[in-house]
């Protein structure tokens, strides 16, 4: 049985209020679950102790059992120092994309242009 880590979705439209449930990977996101292991609140300030409340031996248990944490699961981990910090690459994060590179070299030729344009004029 592939076990995961994972949220559980609740709270109401635009107010939500999440579950950290350990699952079978098959179940869906909000359906049943094996152990429920804290709750997450992200409408909490990132700095209320209030917002992540997990039970850090249960988790390390079902990790030791073979569970696969998700990404925001392990991310709420290394916060809690239980788990080493992984090294995360996103090489293409930082690269503008198509319109953007449009953009940039629309105003590089009009600003080209327009340093052209008084260095005619001053030269006639």
């Amino acid at each position: 049985m592939a076990m995961k880590i994972r949220l559980a979705r609740g709270g109401s439209k635009k107010r939500p209020h999440y579950a950290i449930v350990a699952t079978d990977s098959r179940m869906p996101r909000d359906g049943r679950f094996i152990e429920k292991l804290g709750t997450y609140n992200p409408l909490l300030p990132k700095d209320d102790e209030r917002r992540v409340i997990m039970d850090v031996e249960r988790v390390q248990y079902w990790i030791s059992q073979g569970a696969q944490p998700t990404d925001r699961i392990s991310r709420f981990l290394e916060a809690a120092g239980a788990v080493e910090k992984k090294e995360r690459n996103n090489p293409k994060k930082a690269v503008p994309g198509k319109a953007a590179t449009e953009r940039a070299e629309a105003k590089a030729a009009k600003a080209a242009a327009a340093a052209e344009a008084p260095a005619e004029e001053g030269a006639e």
